[in-house]
């Protein structure tokens, strides 16, 4: 089997082991309960966004310094993978929101601050698709990159500790004093769950850059 179909299926079967994990070998969580499980998905999926959101702005800093069509295609994959992680981010805290809350929206600092993320980025495509000229556009796109991800500490970590919210500290710890505690069992499958989540995004976009660069190879 070739190393580019190996590599997915090994992916793909630790992903469903952690999957299975999640929801067998870790216990509840000790004050959530069966829905502090979401943790395993919610979590690292916000990291690997914010992850993707810096490697679209590396990205995009090296396309301004060196001109490398490369460079953009990579800049526009991970900004493309990270709205992909932010929705999953989003969609996976209105679940827990609807379990433990009794409504899967109510404006939380959290989902307010993520909901502003989303839009950001969007409006990142949307900039792409407004401008025709190639260059224009990949320069535009990678300024507008940098200056987007400015904002993602102050959305994703500043912000919403400003306001009290309803959404537990997101802090690992096994002691039981952090408001989301994790028992030792909890902590292997949530670190099996980032480190899954993390090779999930590599693989993506790798394969997303690729494809990029495929389609420059047949434009006429």
């Amino acid at each position: 089997m070739a190393k580019g179909k190996i590599l997915p299926l090994l992916l793909g079967i630790y992903m469903s082991l952690v999957i299975v994990a999640a929801f067998t070998y870790a216990e509840a969580e000790a004050t959530l309960g069966d829905a502090g499980r979401v943790i395993f998905f919610h979590i690292p999926s916000a990291w690997i966004a914010v992850l993707a959101f810096f490697v679209s702005m590396v990205g995009s800093i090296q396309y301004l310094r060196k001109g490398r069509i490369a460079d953009d295609h990579g800049a526009v994959a991970a900004a493309e993978l990270g709205l992909v992680f932010t929705v999953v981010a989003t969609i996976t805290g209105a679940i827990f929101a609807n379990l433990a809350w009794g409504t899967p929206w109510n404006w939380d600092p959290r989902e307010t601050t993520v909901f502003v993320l989303l839009l950001i980025y969007l409006a990142y495509f949307a900039l792409r698709a407004a401008v025709e000229e190639e260059d224009r556009r990949s320069r535009l796109a990678a300024v507008y990159s940098i200056l987007a991800f400015i904002t993602v500490p102050f959305l994703v970590f500043i912000l919403p500790r400003f306001y009290w919210s309803l959404h537990p500290d997101p802090i690992i710890s096994t002691t039981g004093k952090a408001s989301m505690a994790m028992s030792p069992h909890m902590l292997q499958v949530f670190m099996a769950s980032l480190l899954g989540f993390t090779g999930l995004f590599v693989w993506l976009y790798r394969l997303q850059v690729r494809i990029a660069r495929a389609a420059d190879q047949i434009k006429p």
